[in-house]
């Protein structure tokens, strides 16, 4: 399962980048300020009509698979829609971090059957052979303790639950993850500490230059 696409590359398509991280680190909200300040397309995570987000939180072993086969398509639908696009893209949250992160995760504690893993990751297999990678993934890192208090602070119903160990499991499969994630694409790793509220903007700029000097996107030149 190398998470490498197969796809051709003899065509010709609008660049794209995506942001990738741990929950609460600040994804939805940058993907908002660079598609406004690069004049993109925003693709954002299907989370608020999700309908087992809230049955997962409140039950992860009876819903993983459902969640996990949920969030799966929906991110194929958007990464092949993407493709089609006539404008350069930016979208929040991979489909890559569905498996080697969140589904992993579960498997690991155990709220995924060796089963349900397996036929998961066979699904993905299949699945990436139609996709074109993006091309810049960028990281948004931060400490547990710091995501968890942005997720205190937003305040959705469903994360409430959310617990301090459940985010250190998913910051250590990001960090493993990060060892190998520059075999699918240009791999950027931003911390985010210190940027804010009112620094995010700064925070915005700083990525964007970071692009223009770890990719060949020409459309960056703005």
């Amino acid at each position: 399962m190398s998470g490498i696409s197969k796809m051709p590359n003899n065509e010709q398509f609008m660049p794209y980048l995506a942001l990738a991280g741990n929950i609460g680190v600040g994804k939805t909200t940058m993907t908002t300020l660079l598609a406004e300040r690069l004049n993109w397309t925003p693709w954002y995570e299907p989370v608020i009509n999700n309908p087992y987000l809230d049955d997962f939180y409140a039950d992860m072993h009876r819903w993983s698979f459902h969640l996990q086969i949920y969030f799966l398509s929906k991110r194929f639908e958007a990464q092949r829609k993407i493709l089609s696009n006539p404008k350069p893209s930016i979208q929040d949250r991979t489909i890559y971090e569905d498996v080697f992160i969140f589904a992993k995760t579960l498997h690991r504690k155990g709220f995924m059957t060796d089963r349900e893993f397996e036929n998961y990751s066979s699904l993905f297999s299949c699945m990436i052979d139609y996709l074109r990678p993006p091309d810049a993934i960028i990281y948004l890192r931060a400490p547990v303790e710091v995501v968890y208090q942005r997720i205190q602070k937003r305040g959705r119903e469903s994360e409430k639950s959310i617990s301090i160990d459940y985010l250190d499991e998913l910051h250590q499969a990001y960090e493993e993850w990060s060892k190998t994630a520059h075999l699918i694409s240009t791999f950027i790793p931003i911390d985010t500490v210190g940027y804010e509220d009112d620094k995010l903007p700064k925070l915005c700029e700083f990525i964007i230059q970071q692009l223009k000097t770890s990719t060949q996107l020409s459309l960056l030149d703005t």
